[in-house]
């Protein structure tokens, strides 16, 4: 590991010297390549300088300890630095762990009612809202490329893009069913209904990610429908794309332009084309290594939102909150924030026996 850390200091520092070459910003597409290799190496070289500097002083209290009036404090000192060692070691080993080559992606971001019929809907709308809300929390940007409504405001399906600093790194595990268990405003008894919908969070595909032959495609048009009126015209500007060789497809309505619908279709079937491979590409690490948080398949049961006693149960890592409130508005970084750590415990583990 050592080697390793002393190798990325090295390149971090021809960085910055080439950097700090004027030449450098003649070329945009090699300047936005060293900044984003730059940020990456940051925090692993701050970290592995703090754990030198905490060895170099641990090492100056060591040289106090023949010295009788300063054996205490070069002993208090030596074993405070001795912890900070430890602890920048600890930090750097997560550091180092494999990176998610999609983490800084963007995603698509799909959400489909499931059991419940119009209560599962709602329920659809209420998550719909409550990522709404996180993204405006962490600043990023949403765009619908995709939202199909009921008659009562429910969601029967809708694709979001969420466009932002390390989006897909934090949305990735909310992939997966998500059950409710409240009384429907349509339930007149005040009986507890269980219901579900389906979440499920893909990392945007570029064009050079996924290549898709334009013989592979089947687009139909037509007319834009939706609840109430809304979205409804008289064009055939909604859009269908079925990918042959899969039998994917993909639907959009949500523009009034048949090119922009088809650009935010294409979007779409490329992400989930790019998620089928990755999920081909993790089967067999997946195997080998079951990690705490799952494998985020959408037919896992991820988390339970209990209205009657305001919790919210994640089943993954057994973690109950009771601020089920706050989490529909929107506070979902303690959530997502312990699926993280576990997920981080459970890649350091299979490191240590690996």
């Amino acid at each position: 590991m050592l080697e390793k850390l002393q190798a990325m200091e090295l390149r971090y520092e021809s960085i910055q010297a080439r950097l700090s070459d004027s030449a450098v910003y003649a070329d945009a597409e090699q300047l936005r390549e060293l900044n984003r290799e730059l940020r990456e190496l940051s925090p692993v070289v701050e970290t592995y300088r703090k754990w030198k500097a905490a060895g170099e002083a641990r090492k100056e209290a060591e040289k106090l300890f023949s010295d009788p009036e300063m054996k205490e404090l070069a002993r208090e000192e030596w074993e405070a630095q001795t912890a900070a060692q430890e602890r920048f070691r600890e930090e750097l080993r997560v550091l180092l762990l494999p990176k998610d080559p999609d983490d800084d992606k963007n995603v698509i971001l799909e959400i489909r009612s499931g059991v419940g019929g119009e209560e599962g809907a709602l329920f659809a709308h209420s998550l719909l809202r409550m990522y709404l809300m996180y993204a405006q929390k962490r600043g990023w940007k949403t765009e619908f490329l995709n939202l199909n409504e009921t008659e009562l405001g429910g969601v029967k399906e809708c694709a979001l893009l969420v466009e932002g600093e390390s989006v897909y790194a934090r949305l990735k595990f909310e992939s997966g069913v998500h059950r409710v268990q409240r009384v429907p405003e349509t339930e007149s008894g005040g009986r507890i209904h269980t219901s579900a919908a389906t979440v499920a969070v893909l990392p945007e595909a570029e064009e050079v990610d996924v290549r898709i032959d334009p013989k592979d495609l089947q687009i139909d048009t037509y007319r834009s429908s939706g609840a109430g009126g809304q979205h409804v015209n008289k064009t055939e500007s909604a859009i269908r794309i079925t990918h042959i060789p899969t039998g994917l497809v993909v639907e959009c309505q949500d523009e009034r332009s048949q090119y922009k619908n088809k650009d935010k279709a294409m979007k779409v079937l490329r992400s989930r084309l790019l998620d089928m491979e990755r999920g081909k590409r993790d089967a067999a690490a997946a195997a080998e290594r079951k990690s705490m948080v799952g494998s985020g398949d959408r037919s896992q049961r991820v988390r339970t939102y209990n209205f009657p006693q305001g919790r919210v149960t994640d089943h993954r890592i057994g973690l109950t909150l009771y601020q089920i409130g706050a989490i529909m508005d929107g506070a979902l970084d303690e959530l997502i924030d312990a699926l993280i750590t576990a997920d981080r415990a459970a890649k350091l583990a299979q490191s240590a026996t690996s």
